[in-house]
């Protein structure tokens, strides 16, 4: 009779260690792809009858011009909110956050090539865990209440499910009720890493077949 020799348990790091290089692994060839965004999400018709094209690209992709308008929109929208936090608000900071090498833009452009709505997003390990990490959903005060946000907000779960990513997460102010109560409505909860005594807080959604 062979006795087979017994392998040795592997130790609580060694399994931490694999699921991240499996995670980085998952994270590498979402990043590699050429265009990560499916074709059915490509184009939007909003409740008003608004023709939308909706394009994916990298940050060092993006036109000086779309460049100019993302950081814009984000003063116009964000500029008060990070001022009365404790970040406060860092042009430079926010500019090379946006525009990072791993960073990913959603650009909805309407139907006279006007853009009027962006995601910044990655897909990253965040808690040792594969994650798309939606950064910004911004869009033009004219363009809101529409159903484009909530559709741009599926594009990105879409995204994080084909490519295997354990859940879609996003960091949101307290101060801001009404995206708050918008991230709550698609879904979203209390991520485990949000902290408890800050002005913001994590959210996160699960992703299933």
């Amino acid at each position: 009779m062979v006795h087979m020799k017994k392998q040795p348990r592997k130790t609580r790091r060694q399994l931490q260690a694999e699921k991240l290089s499996e995670a980085k692994k998952l994270i590498n060839k979402a990043n590699s792809l050429e265009v990560p965004l499916p074709s059915s999400f490509q184009k939007f018709t909003s409740k008003d009858e608004i023709n939308y094209e909706i394009h994916c690209n990298r940050a060092k992709e993006l036109t000086n011009e779309q460049s100019s308008w993302i950081i814009d929109l984000m003063e116009r929208n964000m500029k008060k909110s990070y001022e009365l936090s404790s970040w406060g608000w860092d042009a430079d900071k926010k500019r090379n956050e946006l525009f990072d090498s791993q960073a990913w833009h959603l650009i909805a452009i309407n139907n006279n090539g006007i853009n009027v709505g962006f995601s910044h997003f990655r897909f990253d390990v965040d808690d040792d865990k594969e994650v798309l990490y939606c950064y910004e959903l911004q869009l033009e005060t004219s363009t809101r209440r529409k159903g484009l946000g909530r559709f741009m907000m599926q594009a990105l779960e879409t995204m994080a499910l084909q490519n295997k990513m354990q859940k879609v997460v996003l960091t949101v102010f307290k101060s801001n009720t009404t995206a708050v109560a918008f991230f709550h409505s698609l879904g979203y909860k209390l991520d485990i890493t949000s902290p408890n005594d800050e002005h913001y807080m994590i959210l996160s959604k699960l992703c299933r077949d």
